[in-house]
Formats: structure tokens, sequence, C-alpha cells
């Protein structure tokens, strides 16, 4: 049995994995414009791993970014799964991960079209009533912009009621895992 020409190391795996969480902390707390060096002390890593995993912020970013849709992608791949869990999930991102948000409302185009193709799939397949996806994507984008307040709790609130002037039920505001 042969390996890979250059397998990679379980220590630089670790290290990623433990950066990525660290960032999902980090930006959640300190927003988009948090220290990188935040971040790897946060880790327990050094700079220097940092900026060989993520050369830039937006590159952090963007793994956390996967790391939520993954979430997002996890509920909807369930059986039961309706789109009320879903947007649950969503919403629970948006509440608590300001990546996600800030992707949401200034990543660029490509960042958003990331998102966008990654939750539309998540949706497809589920039940949507009389909401088509691109709907629902649009709905998920007005109510980003509702989602503000000092505490997690205040931009639940204020999220809810967003969705519910949609006219849209969301389930348990979970993060999904």
């Amino acid at each position: 049995m042969t390996s890979p020409a250059n397998p990679t190391r379980s220590d630089a795996v670790r290290n990623r994995d433990l950066l990525v969480t660290a960032a999902r902390e980090v930006l959640a707390e300190q927003g988009l414009d948090a220290p990188m060096s935040a971040v790897a002390k946060r880790a327990g890593v050094g700079q220097g791993t940092l900026y060989r995993h993520f050369p830039d912020r937006l590159a952090l970013a963007t793994a956390v970014l996967e790391e939520n849709v993954r979430d997002i992608e996890q509920v909807a791949a369930r059986p039961d799964a309706t789109l009320a869990d879903v947007l649950g999930v969503v919403t629970w991102q948006m509440i608590h991960s300001t990546a996600f948000l800030g992707i949401i409302r200034y990543g660029g185009e490509e960042s958003s079209l990331f998102l966008a193709d990654r939750v539309r799939t998540a949706v497809d397949g589920l039940p949507k009533g009389a909401y088509g996806t691109d709907d629902l994507m649009l709905a998920v984008a007005m109510v980003s912009g509702g989602v503000h307040g000092p505490t997690p709790e205040a931009r639940e609130t204020a999220a809810r009621r967003a969705w519910g002037l949609l006219g849209i039920e969301i389930g348990a505001v979970t993060p999904g895992v």
C-alpha cells in the first residue's frame, strides 16, 4: 500500500482545526476586525503557523464560514429535517458568528455566491411551502440586516421578529451540531 506523495502531517491537521475553532470564538467575540494574533494566541500556536494555514483574514473567515455552512448542511441532511430546523441554525449563525453575518452582508460577490450556493443546495430538498429557494435566500439576507443588539438574546429577539414579519417560521435557534 502506498501513501500520498505529500500527506498532511497530523500536527498540521490538528493546528488547522485549533485555528478554525479559535477563529470561530474570537471572530464571534470581536468581529471580523479581530487581530489575527488573538486567533493564534487562542489556538495556542504561533503566528507563523496561523499564516501558513491562512495567508490573510479572508482565508481565515472563509474557513470559519465553511464550518458554519457545514453545520447547516448537516441539519438539512437529517431525514426528519424541516425548513424551520435549517432556518433555526441559519439564525443561530447570524446571532453568534460575525464571520457568517459579515460575509452575508459584506463578503463580496464571490463569498456571497459561495454561501448562497451551499445553503441553496442544503434547502433545495426540503419542503418549502410557498417559498422558492431564491425567496428564502433573499429572506436570509433581509433578516441578517435586522440582526443587531448588544447581546445574543437581543439579536435572537430581533431575528425572530424579522422572520415573523416575513411570515416565515423558524425552529429552535441552535448551532445544529
